[in-house]
């Protein structure tokens, strides 16, 4: 694997977990193919998890951007009473791994750990995540994010910046 390429892609994860802690969503969601697919599966056992989001549960299943667009929408205007007050978060990743597939597309793997803050309680998500991306100008675009929640009790919220 090419360390300049290791280097740009690891750089693009630290933007966008940058750019959700800070909340800032129109550029979050620019990173997001129109397309682009995001899919946490609910656990059917211990170790076995959802693979159809079309015929099995998920936690969240968006089938294209408009998903998350709505969820900001709802944030922004106050219409989601289970994100106010939005928690403080912050987004670690690790153990970057990158294929290269067919077109110049990517599939990116990768450890991350997301802390976070709200009504004086500190809780913690982690898992790893899936990522198919595809090249746009000098960067890259998300066309699908496959997540896996490792500890799925969920004491009061998930959302998808929580992943």
């Amino acid at each position: 694997m090419n360390a300049q390429l290791q280097y740009q892609i690891e750089q693009f994860f630290y933007r966008k977990s940058e750019l959700c802690d800070a909340q800032e969503w129109d550029a979050y969601i620019r990173l997001f193919d129109e397309q682009s697919e995001f899919h946490l599966p609910q656990w059917d056992s211990e170790h076995v998890y959802t693979l159809d989001p079309k015929r099995e549960m998920s936690l969240i299943y968006y089938p294209n951007r408009s998903g998350l667009e709505d969820r900001v929408f709802r944030l922004r205007t106050g219409k989601s009473a289970s994100s106010t007050p939005m928690p403080r978060t912050l987004h670690l990743i690790n153990n970057v791994r990158i294929s290269e597939l067919d077109g110049g597309e990517l599939e990116v793997r990768l450890n991350w750990h997301t802390l976070f803050y709200r009504l004086a309680t500190s809780e913690q998500f982690y898992g790893r995540a899936t990522y198919r991306l595809k090249p746009l100008a000098d960067s890259w675009l998300i066309t699908r994010k496959h997540v896996l929640l490792l500890n799925d009790t969920i004491n009061s919220v998930l959302d998808f910046y929580h992943l």
